[in-house]
């Protein structure tokens, strides 16, 4: 028998390979489609929706997920969600509108699911050898990294013994895991802030453990979801802007140290927001308790930095993900964890490397995915159809250092190692396109994609979505 990890792999150098079939695969997917691109596309899971599936091993949804942006704002360029969603979708209607879109634009019939990569590699032409995970090979001219950076648990390390649980929240499924135990929440993220929130609701006793202080904003603003007031208001100077709705925080929030939480240590918009009102809520009712860093583990007890300890049955880490990309690792450069890109999507080292997702952002994601795919997608042409632009792009690529950060001075810190703000990252890129001569986004560019209209089907009972195809699972 031929040993198939031995085997000649399948000449595919004239195609690009799209690893991951969630909402960066996607976008890349319609992209390349857009570009008349030839393309392969993987996904491990078998089916499309990457950590929005439930069913997904590793997914890290819980029940009570929901989007952190809000629906006008967070669908794909031409393809916006539903307008009977709620104004922040839950992850059953995320997982239907993703479906659907696949479906609208007639993206599901190349994937190949149940397919994992095992690892790429370069060969003497350099072009890339992707390794299956059934030991097949196959040879390729581009591959687009975009299997998310949720999926790999970073869990830290405590000094002491305990006789409790400790688990990441990756882990966490449902508020019923906290009845009748004492739950302590460390991490403050928005993942953390809702994990909080369900322990103050389900929990004997709840507390949270926070590093440093947050500004907290709020989901709505005078009923409007709070992001797309600052996507449509007037764009205001950053020097003037901060002043103004820290100023409209105070009044709405007053002094939150009043309830235990620390005060930020930076100024609002330096670091990733925290889009969460329930938790002060919670605070304010005495459902939840706010502690400061842990010190050790002593038995039954948890120990922190002020000297208090309590008795405590489960601490949930809620501490976020390493951005790990283990298939492709060697050829990344990494900083603080994150892989260090052009525009956070052009390996700089290695030709026809790309990554869409690997970024952090203040605005919603799937708009940004279809820019960083839009630009990939017209790079790989432009090798093919305009190989001046591509010679221009591919300086670029080695010399420009562009300042994304829009005057913000980011906090130093891991999560902020490839921070950008949305509207300077957007505004580059549009610069780039003109320059490079391919081309603007709308709303109509992919209007000649569609193979039908694909609705998703809406809300059931509890405003859930149904799922579009037929056979589905639903998860409660």
């Amino acid at each position: 028998m031929t040993n198939l990890s031995q085997s000649k792999p399948a000449d595919r150098s004239a195609a690009v390979c799209v690893i991951g079939a969630g909402p960066g695969g996607l976008s890349a997917a319609r992209a390349l489609k857009m570009q008349g691109l030839d393309y392969d596309q993987f996904e491990r899971h078998s089916d499309l929706g990457g950590l929005w599936d439930t069913t997904n091993p590793g997914s890290p949804v819980y029940a009570s997920t929901h989007f952190i942006s809000s629906r006008d704002l967070s669908g794909f360029i031409g393809y916006p969600m539903p307008r009977d969603y709620p104004d922040y979708p839950s992850h059953r209607q995320i997982l239907a509108y993703l479906r659907s879109f696949a479906d609208a634009f007639g993206l599901r019939e190349k994937i190949q699911f149940n397919t994992g990569v095992q690892r790429i590699r370069k060969d003497s032409a350099s072009r890339w050898v992707v390794e299956l995970a059934d030991g097949t090979h196959r040879l390729y001219g581009a591959v687009v990294c975009a299997t998310g950076v949720n999926w790999d648990p970073s869990m830290p390390s405590f000094e002491g013994a305990f006789q409790g649980e400790v688990r990441h929240a990756a882990t966490f499924k449902h508020g019923d895991e906290f009845r009748g135990r004492r739950v302590l929440v460390v991490g403050a993220g928005n993942s953390g802030a809702d994990i909080a929130c369900e322990a103050a609701a389900h929990a004997q006793r709840a507390f949270i453990s926070v590093r440093r202080g947050y500004h907290f904003i709020p989901k709505h603003l005078m009923g409007v979801p709070v992001d797309q007031i600052a996507e449509t208001g007037p764009h205001l100077p950053m020097w003037l802007a901060r002043p103004l709705f820290s100023g409209l925080l105070r009044l709405v929030q007053g002094d939150l140290t009043r309830l235990g939480l620390p005060k930020p240590d930076h100024r609002l918009f330096e670091s990733h927001p925290l889009l969460n009102s329930q938790l002060l809520h919670h605070l304010q009712h005495g459902n939840i308790a706010v502690k400061p860093d842990i010190a050790r583990l002593d038995g039954g007890h948890v120990v922190f930095k002020d000297g208090s300890r309590e008795e405590i049955d489960l601490v949930l880490c809620a501490t976020g993900y390493r951005w790990s990309c283990s298939y492709a690792t060697e050829f990344f450069t990494w900083t603080a964890g994150r892989p260090q890109m052009y525009l956070s999507m052009f390996n700089r080292s290695h030709r026809n490397l790309f990554g869409i997702g690997y970024l952090e952002t203040n605005s919603s994601a799937y708009k940004l995915f279809d820019t960083q795919a839009h630009m990939i997608a017209c790079y790989l042409k432009a090798q093919q159809a305009a190989p001046e632009s591509a010679q221009r792009f591919d300086d670029a690529i080695r010399k420009d250092e562009p300042d994304l950060s829009g005057g913000i001075r980011f906090v130093q810190s891991p999560r902020h190692a490839v921070y950008i703000d949305a509207h300077a990252f957007k505004a580059y890129l549009r610069k780039l396109r003109r320059r490079m001569g391919w081309g603007e986004l709308s709303e109509t560019m992919y209007d000649a994609l569609r193979v039908k209209a694909s609705p998703v089907r809406h809300s059931g009972r509890n405003g859930l979505a149904a799922a579009p195809q037929p056979g589905e699972v639903a998860h409660g």
